[in-house]
């Protein structure tokens, strides 16, 4: 009667504790990727990830909240993977003439470049909008 508990509650909670861990950072090679556990440039499920779902507009904001007053140029809505969010923003960088980065799916030029982004980006065959004041 006591077959199917015969595992102990502690060898039950390790096992859960295997499960439910996993490494995030690696002195060796950098961020894991928490999917697949490979590093994140080699990472096996990236592929299958989409891109965001959104209204299929691609939003162009100024923002200096934060920055201490320094403004940057915020692209948004922009339907690609992050692969090809980083390969837009180096051209948008190179076109511009200024720093950036993207984070968290948000391109962000350095400066106010609205106007030229928004040209560059509808020459690419994307919808525009200039959102913000």
């Amino acid at each position: 009667m006591d077959a199917p508990h015969s595992v102990g509650v502690w060898t039950v909670m390790a096992m859960q504790k295997e499960k439910n861990s996993s490494v995030v950072y690696s002195t060796d090679q950098g961020r894991m990727c928490p999917g697949c556990g490979h590093p994140v440039p080699k990472c096996a499920c990236a592929a299958k990830r989409a891109a965001p779902k959104g209204d299929g507009i691609v939003r162009i904001s100024r923002q200096t909240k934060g920055r201490k007053g320094k403004g940057v140029s915020l692209i948004t809505g922009v339907p690609l993977p992050l692969e090809g969010l980083e390969a837009l923003a180096k051209q948008l960088k190179q076109r511009c003439g200024a720093g950036g980065a993207v984070k968290d799916g948000v391109i962000e030029i350095q400066g106010d470049h609205r106007d030229v982004l928004a040209l560059e980006l509808k020459s690419r065959g994307y919808t525009v909008k200039l959102a913000g004041g």
